[in-house]
C-alpha cells in the first residue's frame, strides 16, 4: 500500500505528465503520481532521467541486468515489474529477466554478465562491498567510460528503487502484460518460478 496519495493535484504540469506517461506506457506510472505532490522534485526527477536515457557506453544488456539486480537486492517490486517490462518490451531473454533475482543459481548468463550484476549487489550493499578483483575486472573488460557509467546506473537505480520502496510503491501489473502476450505455457513458467 502506498505511503502517499496517489491522487495528486491536477496541476497543469501533471496533467501533461499524466498525458505523456499514458501515451508513453498506457498508463500514468505511480512513481510520477507520489512525485507530483511536490512539483520540483517531480520536474527534477524528470529533466534527470532525461538525461540519463543519453547515456550510451555501456552495453544496454549490461545496463539492465544492473538496474534490475539493484531493484532486486532492494526489494524494489515496482521497479522490477516496470524493468521486466520495458527490457521484455526490448527483446531481453525472459529467462534473464526472469532470473535475476537468483542470478547465481541460472546458467543463463555470460561471465561477463555474472560479473555485472555481482557489482549491482555489492554496490547496493550498506555499506557497498566492492572488491578490488570484482572492479578491476570490470574495467578491463568494459573499459573506463563504460565502467563509470555502470556505475553511475547502479546509483541511479539506488535512488530509483529507494526512493520507490520508501514511498510504498508495489507493481503496477507491466510483467503481467508481457506475460499476456507469450502465451499460456510462458505464464504457467513464469508462475511456477515465483516470478
Amino acid at each position: 500500500m502506498a505511503r502517499i496519495s496517489l491522487d495528486p493535484p491536477r496541476t497543469l504540469f501533471f496533467r501533461i505528465v499524466e498525458w505523456y506517461s499514458k501515451r508513453t506506457y498506457g498508463k500514468v506510472l505511480d512513481p510520477a503520481k507520489a512525485l507530483a505532490h511536490h512539483p520540483r522534485v517531480l520536474w527534477g526527477d524528470l529533466r534527470f532521467e532525461q538525461s540519463v536515457a543519453k547515456w550510451d557506453r555501456l552495453n544496454p544488456d549490461l545496463k539492465a541486468l544492473a538496474e534490475m539486480a539493484t531493484a532486486a537486492s532492494i526489494g524494489c517490486s515496482w521497479c522490477m515489474d516496470f524493468g521486466y517490462w520495458k527490457e521484455h518490451g526490448r527483446g531481453m531473454t525472459e529467462q534473464k529477466l526472469r532470473d535475476v533475482p537468483a542470478w547465481r543459481d541460472s546458467d543463463a548468463y555470460t561471465p561477463l554478465e555474472r560479473d555485472v550484476l555481482a557489482y549491482a549487489e555489492a554496490m547496493t550493499a550498506t555499506p557497498p562491498t566492492v572488491d578490488d578483483d570484482l572492479a578491476g575486472r570490470l574495467r578491463r573488460r568494459l573499459g573506463d567510460a563504460a565502467f563509470v557509467e555502470l556505475t553511475a546506473m547502479v546509483a541511479v537505480e539506488n535512488l530509483r528503487s529507494r526512493m520507490n520502496s520508501a514511498l510504498g510503491l508495489t507493481s503496477q501489473g507491466f510483467k503481467d502484460s508481457c506475460d499476456l502476450r507469450d502465451g499460456p505455457a510462458t505464464r504457467g513458467a513464469a508462475a511456477s518460478s515465483g516470478a
